[in-house]
């Protein structure tokens, strides 16, 4: 029996990185089936657009930086950044604003600071952030759930709309989103966050159409299709465990904390679990290998981090879904994350003066 030596590291895996990223983009597809059945084929269209542009984008950014196009390409990470980004647009926003979200995401966020492995900010959430901000009305027109909206959308009528801004018979986004009797129609976070800022209780929030048995039409089912895809990546160790879960820890133990003062001015927990973009951040953007942290601990901090952001802004900040705003913060705290939970080196012994 021969035996062969080899130098560390050791390692069970050799996992390209083209390869863990279509694997994150694999495990995305029970979540984007899902939010294509209750919110329209708009979902695939912005997919589309946003990876194209993502591609091209990249392409002349590592042309102007004399890097190999095909090289760089082929690990597939613009064109997953592309993907998140596009799932947290609304499926009717404008061409344009998924356009500028884009390139802002892998020509800024990416390039500017060297490439991927360099970028300190998740580029999905930057670009998000930088079109919430900059185009609040088209970021918020979220189309309610087939079963309540008024008007039957056909692929043809989605482009238009995405394209021209009112669909063949001349129907305009906010009249879309809008209900029978006129009243626009919001997302379980912000019809719950506005109910509260007007006086009203959680139980007569969750008493109305958006809701189903106290969770929203839709979002719930989003929100377990994502977690179905996250445990896929856990259970193939594409990702690890330690942020999803301190994350979803983070985010119950505060709100169940609030309710505990306040039962009435707080969202449910469910709710905050079930709708935006909870089990998407948990298992697919908090664990972006580049911006979060890289130790053990550090992992189990950041995540609990976030989850502390995601309850503060969703309560008492101006934006219903704070995810985004969440993990952008936490980025700039990774530094120092990491460099207070970094595990001794090995062989290391300290010394007694």
């Amino acid at each position: 029996m021969s035996f062969k030596l080899a130098s560390s590291p050791h390692t069970r895996k050799n996992n390209k990185t083209g390869n863990v990223m279509l694997q994150v983009g694999i495990a995305c597809i029970p979540g984007i089936a899902t939010q294509v059945y209750y919110f329209g084929m708009g979902v695939l269209i912005q997919i589309l657009l946003c990876c194209l542009v993502a591609v091209l984008t990249e392409a002349i950014c590592l042309k102007l930086r004399n890097r190999p196009i095909k090289h760089y390409l082929d690990d597939n990470s613009a064109v997953l950044s592309a993907l998140l980004l596009a799932i947290c647009l609304p499926p009717l926003a404008p061409w344009w604003v998924a356009t500028i979200g884009t390139i802002f995401a892998i020509a800024l966020v990416k390039h500017a600071f060297g490439g991927l492995g360099q970028n300190i900010f998740n580029p999905a959430m930057a670009g998000y952030v930088v079109l919430l901000i900059s185009f609040p009305l088209s970021m918020t027109s979220w189309l309610p759930a087939a079963s309540l909206i008024q008007y039957d959308l056909s692929i043809t009528d989605t482009l238009y709309t995405i394209f021209t801004g009112y669909t063949t018979q001349g129907y305009s986004v906010s009249q879309l989103i809008a209900d029978i009797d006129g009243f626009t129609m919001a997302t379980p976070l912000d019809a719950v966050k506005t109910g509260i800022t007007a006086g009203y209780t959680s139980d007569e929030i969750l008493a109305g159409n958006l809701f189903d048995n106290g969770s929203g039409i839709g979002w719930m089912q989003v929100n377990i299709a994502y977690l179905l895809g996250g445990l896929y990546l856990l259970k193939t160790k594409f990702i690890k465990w330690q942020i999803p879960v301190s994350f979803i820890a983070s985010l119950t133990f505060f709100c169940l904390l609030a309710q505990g003062v306040s039962t009435d001015t707080v969202a449910p927990v469910w709710i905050h679990l079930t709708s935006g973009a909870t089990m998407l951040a948990a298992f697919f953007i908090l664990t972006d290998p580049v911006s979060a942290s890289t130790t053990n601990k550090g992992r189990l901090v950041y995540g609990a981090l976030v989850g502390f952001f995601v309850f503060a802004i969703r309560t008492w900040g101006g934006y219903p879904d704070a995810v985004a705003f969440a993990v952008l913060l936490a980025n700039m705290c990774v530094p120092l994350i990491d460099y207070y939970t970094q595990p001794r080196v090995y062989g290391h012994t300290e010394v007694n003066k």
